[in-house]
């Protein structure tokens, strides 16, 4: 309580300061950080399969393992198009530390939204992303690469694509190959390509030098990323000719 004077008789002014600032005091205590705060899931989504397989995933918070999720898409310029994702949580083991949300049946050149909702003990935090289906393209890696030799300072060089990508005759694959050795200990790597063969002859090669090969994958028109590296195979090229 203050008071003030206006000519020459008292005026009680009530300021409410103190109930301001309680009310200010416990919405801070509702929006404060705390020791561990519910944090927006980190979200990432790709297209493994275009146009048919489309993933988005984040990891489990270490914090709160029973934050419940609610997931829903729609398209951009069609709000009541909004559909839920069938969620898959994190398996029991240690390495499955992610909840996947499947997209199936998106439609192609096509702008969506896609909103991750975490729950947790009357909490909640969001995140609030935007696709579309051409730009999230990633493959999965190339399997049972092989490296030969062939003659002298030759080495073939095979793969398979993706398993995974199941419009092969439709959408075909494009590929990146590296190589990488070691000269007076600093690393050095060439990167060649794309190819849309499966199989690639290299020449010029140091015989007796140790060489790592990966290759990775991309949708021929390049929608989207390559894929990651294959897991890498090492050779040594023989001093003698074969």
């Amino acid at each position: 309580m203050r008071a003030a004077v206006f000519g020459g008789g008292y005026v009680t002014v009530i300021l409410l300061i103190s109930i301001v600032e309680s009310q200010a005091l416990d919405l801070l205590r509702g929006a404060g950080t705390s020791q561990n705060p519910l944090s927006a899931p980190k979200v990432h989504c790709w297209c493994s399969s275009y146009p048919n397989v489309t993933l988005c995933t984040w990891p489990k918070p270490p914090h709160f393992p029973t934050t419940h999720y609610i997931a829903t898409y729609s398209e951009r310029h069609n709000r009541a198009s909004t559909k839920e994702c069938h969620l898959l949580p994190p398996g029991s083991s240690s390495s499955e530390k992610f909840w996947i949300c499947q997209l199936p049946n998106l439609k192609l050149l096509t702008d969506y939204i896609i909103n991750i909702t975490a729950v947790h003990s009357g909490r909640s935090s969001s995140h609030l992303t935007s696709f579309m289906l051409e730009d999230i393209v990633k493959p999965d890696p190339p399997v049972d690469v092989r490296v030969s030799p062939t003659n002298n300072r030759k080495l073939l060089v095979e793969w398979s694509p993706p398993p995974t990508w199941t419009n092969l005759a439709i959408f075909p694959l494009k590929y990146q190959i590296i190589y990488q050795w070691e000269n007076k200990g600093i690393r050095r790597s060439v990167n060649l390509g794309p190819y849309e063969n499966t199989t690639v002859e290299l020449k010029a090669l140091t015989p007796g030098r140790p060489y790592l090969f990966q290759v990775c994958a991309r949708e021929l028109l390049g929608l989207g990323k390559c894929s990651d590296w294959s897991m890498p195979v090492k050779i040594t090229i023989p001093r003698k000719r074969l």
